[in-house]
């Protein structure tokens, strides 16, 4: 990947980070367990992103 990145694709790519995060504890709590995982987790090495 290219270091010098443009602005919209970091903004882009950061999104992606922020998706990629597992379920927050106090979450999985309030709901009594019913929401344990993250649909849209994605493995670094296994799934491309697609950013452009």
């Amino acid at each position: 990947m290219a270091a010098r990145k443009s602005t919209p694709r970091k903004i882009r790519l950061m999104s992606k980070i922020k998706q990629n995060a597992a379920v927050p504890a106090w979450i999985i709590v309030k709901t009594k367990r019913k929401v344990r995982t993250n649909p849209k987790r994605r493995q670094w090495r296994k799934t491309d992103v697609r950013v452009g």
